[in-house]
């Protein structure tokens, strides 16, 4: 296993954010606890479901995203629009509910003028 295929993104774990093996871990606070000071060992005795191997990869991320001006392994963005044929768009206008306003105004006539 590469060092960097230890940090993964997916957009149900930790909002998106690189985390280390899919766990709720973001590599951004594993960053910040060595930035404070903390040895790799006394990070791995604070966090038993971290390895030393795990750090390591998460500053080959640091360094490989700062080379690279961009996020490693960051899944592309979800394409949401899409163009919908003739056929479909009168399929889907078909279902939907209908509503008579010439009726709804008798009604509402009626109504006020009893």
């Amino acid at each position: 296993m590469s060092p960097l295929d230890r940090v993964t993104v997916d957009p149900a774990v930790c909002d998106g954010k690189p985390v280390i093996r899919g766990l709720p871990f973001p590599v951004e606070s594993l960053l910040n606890l060595l930035a404070t000071g903390m040895t790799v060992d006394e990070v791995v005795a604070d966090h038993p479901e971290l390895g030393t191997a795990d750090i390591l990869a998460a500053l080959k991320y640091a360094a490989t995203t700062i080379r690279h001006g961009s996020a490693v392994n960051e899944p592309p963005p979800l394409r949401v629009r899409y163009r919908l044929t003739a056929e479909e768009l009168i399929e889907r206008h078909r279902n939907l509910p209908r509503v008579d306003a010439m009726a709804m105004r008798r009604e509402a006539d009626e109504f006020f003028a009893s």
